[in-house]
């Protein structure tokens, strides 16, 4: 048996496993293949994951199916593929338009496959095709970050992720930076950098809908969406995280083993291939609710006010109105959410809320 086949085995057993996490009558609105390179599976094995997905679990007739992709490793016959197999849905991780930035960031596509790329998902017969773009890269000037803004926009995607590099732990990066050979960009670069994102994205019609998230109307993702506003989700395969609501106002969450020989071999003594979880109390919770609500489209007063007797109107009153004021965010009804300007303080504007 092939090292690939033996992981397919694998992932169809905890696709079976997981089920009974699920209440009857429970629908199913997104599926999200990625993490590493998915599209590396050929149509059949696709279609043998989808076989078995739509055994076990209750698909929503329109549900977001979305295929992460290298743009180094498609072409049109495989985009074609994705759409026979059912993804309505690709993103493509472009990250850059600059060769020398693909290099540095160990990407092994070239600007021009990325272009290439999104065209031939149009021409396989996407509708709906994301670009996700990295931002603050040492040494990275406005100009060459707006080129990279206009070039992603000349696609005419209907989604674009924009992140700012972040240095990782016990990575490649991480070393470049210890020893001195890199510097991260200062932090009021980075913010200038993501202030002109926003500014840009505004003015081509998308929608902000979450801190580093734009799409076109009616085309966010819901899988994003979902994530950031506390809705179950089941991550299969290794490194796969999940979450599930005990409460309305408690939960748990659970993460996979990184290593796919480990993965296998739970599976296949019939154990789930967990290596780690915690539960989320009311406490918890309530801070994440803020945490989550800001960076997407806000938090409801009225619905935190019955789970956790918080009364943040009360209680914060004199900071909200600061804020406000500042033009962090604005108030209607009873909903708070981020302007812009606050978007890029995210962190700071949800701690001043955390009693």
């Amino acid at each position: 048996m092939s090292s690939m086949d033996r992981f397919l085995l694998a992932l169809e057993k905890e696709i079976a496993l997981r089920a009974s996490e699920f209440s009857a009558g429970t629908t199913i609105e997104s599926i999200f293949f990625g993490g590493g390179t998915p599209s590396l599976l050929s149509a059949q094995q696709f279609d043998r994951l989808f076989a078995s997905i739509n055994k076990y679990y209750q698909i929503d007739a329109d549900a977001e199916i979305t295929c992460e992709s290298n743009p180094g490793t498609v072409e049109l016959s495989k985009l074609h593929d994705f759409r026979s197999a059912g993804f309505n849905r690709v993103s493509f991780g472009i990250q850059s338009f600059h060769d020398d930035d693909l290099k540095f960031l160990t990407r092994i596509h070239s600007a021009v496959e990325a272009e290439k790329a999104v065209a031939s998902a149009y021409e396989a017969g996407f509708t709906n095709v994301s670009c996700d773009l990295i931002f603050a890269l040492p040494n990275q000037t406005p100009e060459r970050w707006k080129e990279n803004l206009r070039r992603a926009i000349a696609l005419n995607p209907k989604h674009i992720s924009a992140y700012a590099l972040i240095v990782e732990e016990q990575t490649p990066l991480a070393s470049m930076v210890k020893n001195k050979l890199i510097a991260p960009l200062p932090d009021e670069e980075d913010a200038a950098l993501y202030e002109i994102t926003i500014e840009t994205m505004n003015a081509h019609g998308f929608e902000q809908y979450e801190v580093s998230n734009f799409a076109k109307p009616g085309y966010r993702s819901r899988h994003n969406y979902n994530y950031w506003n506390h809705t179950d989700y089941i991550g299969l395969g290794p490194s796969a995280h999940s979450f599930c609501k005990n409460s309305p106002a408690s939960g748990k969450r659970w993460w996979n083993v990184r290593s796919i020989q480990r993965y296998c071999d739970a599976l296949e003594k019939e154990e789930y291939p967990v290596a780690g979880s915690e539960s989320i109390d009311k406490e918890k919770f309530f801070t994440e609710e803020i945490f989550l609500g800001l960076r997407s489209t806000g938090i409801d007063l009225k619905k935190l006010y019955p789970l956790y007797g918080e009364d943040i109107f009360s209680l914060k009153r004199e900071d909200l109105a600061r804020m406000e004021q500042d033009g962090l965010l604005h108030r209607q009804n009873n909903i708070i959410s981020l302007t812009s300007k606050g978007y890029a303080v995210c962190d700071e504007v949800a701690g001043r809320l955390i009693f």
